[in-house]
């Protein structure tokens, strides 16, 4: 599910109509279906339960008829027998005790003789013990209640941990009232102990265990980290969907987007700075005549319960990255498509047209913040937009089948429309540029460059230009015109009477040419539809600078040594890149989607199909091709010693393999089997033994791999175990990382650092978090960095803890942040304000 306003990207020609197509209806259907989906899993869940209680309540039932009258306690007044006490203690560990039940060692009520048979004789008529406890147990309380008794030694191996009490106990405290009517137990002073809390996620209620070491889980503080994030660099392009959003300033720096970010790329240093005030995907740059500021556009978004927020245009300074002015929040809607200066009046006025139904045009006297004209443009797409190098009061704009030529007189638009005649009318003018005699040159879908008379508005002139579309156009300095195609992928330099003088073709791996920028006359800037920037001249070719991935991205993962992560989306490319250098350090094609990767000697990743492959890290050769079930692999991991494998799989098992040869040989040891949904996340323990897994459902379980695969049914048991690595979202010691409200697919992935200190989380909501660690407590505060335009999928510290990766979807972005002590640099940041739901066993007066 994804809550993030990315739009979609479609095939060349049509991408710029689709943002305006039904989008509201379209996003009402999708949280229908989304819906409709986590219901269909939380049923499935409450079934598997609702098996689970039913099969332990049948191997209880004979145990109880037979020691009914030899119990020491009661329910409600009424005899309960030992086993019973034992059978409710045990369910507790998955259910909470029903507050209706009382525990008390006040002298029970005894039965003797005639009066014992009559009361076995009723309760085999009517009800048996298991049926007084299931009528006692309420779906919804939110207390686990444990006595701990230390003077008798049956109670001594109850499930919870005990806590030692005076022989001469304290008389018991007043019974409060139960939100169910009952009263609650009756606890002695001195004999409670906290073994468990539960939080709420969609209704399901989820134990969590505390650790033995945790003495007043009551009295323990949550504090912010002592570390902080810093953006340290930011990989990928966006020129899958978006135009002209290419430019070279005279610092040197190329200036381009991509999520939320502005990036100025120094070309020679190879540095990055970047510009961190928008709030969702920006969407279009222009630079001002005098080439220092910029000014960006935004697209609207949602916020976290899916309400529109207002998009904006920034204007701001390239040297100093200081925001300037802030225009049209509360008069764009949906987003803002395109910017540009006037040039004529040293960059008085700034056109805008919003992603409204009407595109709406607007010019503003920007540093004075006033809006001096306004008129609906048109329903259908418009893609770019700009003023008359030598009138203000001319603005030329284009898009779906049509070219406006408009006039701003006393505070008035006019629109004339560009005709056609004699000559074929394109799906799409996609963009035009003002030759040096006032000409207007349009490139368009159907492969042609027309000249256009700067007074008759009419054609003079067609021009064939590139097969397919023609993407983008460049004035030189000389006068002379650069042109990129999309099919051909050829960039052309025309004189300035458009005869052809040279070409070039760029490499299909990089995709159609988007937007062209000139560095010198000679050397180019080129940004692809594949979300590259190419670097070059005619003569010597093209290199990419930056690179990234082109469709949603969900796999990440860290060397455990090395300088060096892994990436893998649904563009079924798998990329290997060093954060030392940032730099791709190669990338190869898979022949279905992956889904995960994990990175050890070699790099093993999972696919959609259920088959996975595991890679040489160095040759990129496949040295192994297993196949498990036939659906998506959702997670795996090798344990600690890189002994064994792990592969959790969407048909709800976990695969368990034994590593050899290096990582190069596989052989199945074993399957997990136990979860009623998908598996999500799973970790190993220190020692290599034990797995511990999430699932679709919001289940936790613990495998003893050592011994077959066994699930531990006890999930008590395992509350002190150590884990090699916490990515699982569920558990005691990251339950403060859940907010209040949260329907258990907020959270995509968290991370613990190797440190143990502080753990990232990557949410639904375009966040990255960064919270202590453990984090067991509601409402724990954290430090919250923005810059994703989609949902973050995928989070992951660097091997020695200095750097943290986080990984968008639709946003096709990679942020690497830089890991700083508290107290230095600036940082966007802000307490997490609060958490889930959560309950925990304590006495009466603390109001839980």
């Amino acid at each position: 599910r994804s809550q993030g306003s990315h739009p979609e990207a479609l095939n060349n020609d049509v991408s710029a109509e689709s943002s305006t197509e039904f989008p509201d209806r379209l996003s009402l259907m999708e949280v229908r279906l989304q819906a409709q989906e986590d219901e269909i899993t939380l049923l499935k869940s409450s079934l598997a339960d609702a098996l689970r209680k039913l099969h332990l309540h049948d191997q209880q039932i004979p145990l109880l008829k037979q020691q009914l009258i030899a119990g020491k306690r009661f329910v409600k007044g009424i005899t309960v027998p030992l086993a019973l006490t034992r059978a409710i203690q045990s369910l507790s560990l998955e259910d909470a005790l029903p507050e209706s039940i009382q525990f008390t060692d006040e002298t029970p009520i005894k039965l003797r003789g005639e009066e014992e048979d009559a009361f076995e004789e009723e309760m085999g008529k009517d009800q048996t013990w298991s049926s007084i406890v299931e009528e006692s147990i309420q779906p919804t309380t939110i207390r686990t209640l444990q006595q701990q008794q230390s003077k008798s030694s049956e109670d001594s191996q109850g499930s919870c941990p005990q806590t030692p009490t005076s022989s001469s106990p304290a008389p018991p405290k007043e019974p409060a009232s139960s939100p169910h009517g009952g009263p609650l137990s009756s606890i002695r002073e001195g004999e409670k102990m906290l073994c468990s809390i539960k939080m709420f996620i969609r209704g399901r209620p989820i134990t969590m265990y505390i650790p033995s070491n945790i003495l007043n889980y009551e009295e323990l503080r949550m504090d912010l980290p002592s570390q902080k994030l810093d953006l340290d660099w930011v990989y990928g392009y966006r020129g899958r969907d978006c135009r002209a959003n290419l430019y070279l300033l005279p610092s040197g720096e190329a200036v381009y987007f991509i999520a939320c970010v502005v990036v100025l790329y120094h070309i020679s240093n190879q540095t990055q700075r970047h510009y961190q005030k928008h709030t969702d995907c920006v969407r279009c740059l222009a630079i001002h005549p005098d080439k220092v500021r910029v000014a960006s556009g935004q697209t609207a978004g949602v916020d976290k319960d899916g309400k529109p927020l207002q998009p904006f245009v920034h204007i701001w300074d390239s040297k100093t990255l200081v925001t300037l002015q802030q225009i049209g929040l509360g008069t764009f809607e949906r987003g803002v498509g395109a910017v540009a200066f006037s040039s004529s009046d040293a960059g008085t006025f700034l056109c805008v047209i919003d992603d409204s139904n009407e595109h709406v045009l607007s010019v503003w006297d920007w540093n004075k913040n006033i809006k001096h004209n306004e008129v609906k443009n048109t329903n259908e797409a418009v893609l770019a937009v700009d003023f008359s190098p030598t009138d203000t009061n001319n603005i030329i704009s284009c898009g779906k089948s049509h070219v406006y030529f408009w006039t701003m007189t006393a505070g008035t638009l006019t629109k004339k429309q560009g005709i056609f005649g004699k000559y074929k009318k394109p799906k799409f003018v996609l963009c035009f540029v003002f030759s040096l005699t006032g000409d207007v040159l349009t490139g368009d879908s159907e492969g042609n460059i027309l000249t256009w008379g700067k007074s008759t508005f009419q054609i003079m002139k067609q021009t064939r230009a590139h097969e397919g579309s023609v993407f983008t156009m460049c004035v030189l300095q000389g006068g002379a015109i650069l042109s990129g195609g999309g099919k051909d992928r050829k960039i052309i330099r025309w004189s300035a009477d458009l005869a052809p003088e040279r070409e070039c073709e760029i490499p299909e791996k990089f995709g159609a040419v988007r937007t062209i920028a000139d560095v010198d006359g000679e050397e180019l800037l080129v940004g692809t539809t594949r979300n590259a920037i190419l670097r070059g001249t005619f003569s010597d070719g093209f290199v990419a600078i930056v690179q990234g991935h082109v469709d949603e991205m969900w796999g990440l993962a860290t060397h455990h040594t090395q300088n060096i992560f892994l990436t893998c989306g649904n563009d079924r490319q798998v990329c290997v890149w060093n954060a030392e250098e940032h730099k791709l350090d190669w990338c190869t094609t898979l022949e279905s989607d992956p889904s995960e990767i994990i990175l050890l000697s070699v790099v093993s990743v999972g696919l959609s199909t259920g088959r996975w492959v595991v890679l040489d890290l160095q040759t990129k050769e496949v040295v192994s091709d297993l196949t498990d079930g036939n659906e998506q692999l959702s997670v795996m991991r090798y344990s600690p010693d890189g002994s064994f494998l792990a592969v959790g799989s969407h048909d709800n098992f976990i695969y368990i393999y034994n590593v050899t040869e290096g990582g190069r040989r596989y052989t199945r040891f074993g399957k997990c089997t136990g979860h009623s949904s998908f598996i999500t996340h799973l970790d190993w323990s220190k020692d290599g033994k034990y797995v511990m897994s999430n699932s679709g459902d919001y289940e936790i379980l613990y495998w003893d791999v050592a011994s077959g695969c066994k699930l531990l049914r006890n999930r008590f048991e395992s509350k002190d175990r150590k884990w090699a690595s916490y990515t699982c979202v569920l558990g005691f010691h990251v339950m403060g990382v859940w907010l209040e409200g949260s329907d258990g697919t907020d959270i995509n992935a968290l991370c613990r650092s190797h440190s143990e200190s502080m753990v990232a989380v990557a949410d639904d909501f375009c966040k990255v978090h960064l919270f202590q660690y453990p984090c067991p407590k509601p409402k724990a505060p954290s430090y919250k960095y923005e810059g994703h335009g989609s949902h973050v999928t995928n989070v992951r510290f660097t091997h020695n803890d200095s750097h943290l990766l986080s990984m968008g979807g639709k946003d096709t972005c990679i942020l690497q942040w830089r890991v700083k002590g508290a107290g230095t640099g600036d940082h966007k940041e802000h307490l997490a304000s609060s958490s889930s739901v959560c309950s925990s066993s304590s006495s009466p007066e603390n109001g839980t």
